[in-house]
């Protein structure tokens, strides 16, 4: 008996052989090697956030990107989970020469968001800023959070700002234990201000080569950034 192997791993379905169409000798056997790497490739996690990093990075060009990262800067400070990050590296790593445009939109639409945030704390605590402060599982905290606004309150607010811990419990908070509104203001705005300058700055700096950075580090990047994202909330959880 003649056995006939065919691999068609490399081959579209334009130049595959047709079985069907072929007549074969009763003595020939078919056996067809079948890749399956793109099967085994879809499922790599770090393919699919590649692939949004990607399209983020193409999105960078549209009208409408900067009006998205202002929303998701302002949402950010009072009541979304995800920070803007996310949408600012990349945006200014696919137009390095607007990275410190894109890091001032961030800067204004987060410290107009913690306004939001306060006036929720202060004024709609009960019906607004609870049901957040509680999404978050962190509403039993809140009186340690209490503790270190009346002892240290630009502090308190400069570190929320700077740092991963997620920055609406601290504007809701703000406004709930009534700190200074003026001292509240220059404090975010000087701590959003570092935090995004400093990474449009570095892009803005190192220009279009620290895109091969990111391309030789993506990986590890996206392990550090999610660790810095969930660390965050374990600190307010956990540590605070």
């Amino acid at each position: 008996m003649l056995l006939l192997l065919a691999d068609v791993s490399g081959m579209d379905s334009s130049s595959r052989l047709d079985l069907g169409s072929v007549a074969l000798p009763t003595n020939v056997t078919v056996f067809m090697k079948v890749s399956t790497k793109g099967s085994h490739r879809s499922l790599n996690p770090f393919n699919w956030v590649r692939s949004l990093y990607d399209w983020v990075v193409g999105f960078s060009e549209r009208p409408n990107a900067v009006r998205t990262l202002f929303v998701i800067a302002f949402a950010e400070s009072s009541f979304f989970p995800i920070p803007p990050d996310v949408l600012l590296i990349p945006l200014a790593i696919g137009n390095p020469r607007r990275a410190l445009r894109f890091a001032a939109l961030c800067t204004a639409g987060s410290s107009l968001g913690a306004l939001l945030g306060y006036w929720l704390g202060l004024e709609f605590y009960e019906l607004i800023g609870r049901p957040i402060v509680e999404f978050y599982a962190v509403g039993e905290q809140y009186e340690r959070v209490q503790v270190l606004y009346q002892q240290w309150d630009a502090v308190a607010i400069a570190v929320a700002g700077f740092t991963p811990i997620p920055f609406k419990i601290f504007t809701i908070a703000a406004g709930l234990f009534e700190i200074n509104l003026i001292t509240f203001v220059v404090v975010v705005v000087l701590s959003r201000g570092a935090r995004f300058f400093l990474l449009g700055g570095l892009i803005w700096w190192f220009g279009p080569s620290i895109q091969n950075i990111v391309d030789r580090y993506f990986n590890l990047l996206v392990i550090l950034f999610s660790i810095l994202l969930v660390g965050g909330f374990f600190i307010v959880r956990y540590a605070l």
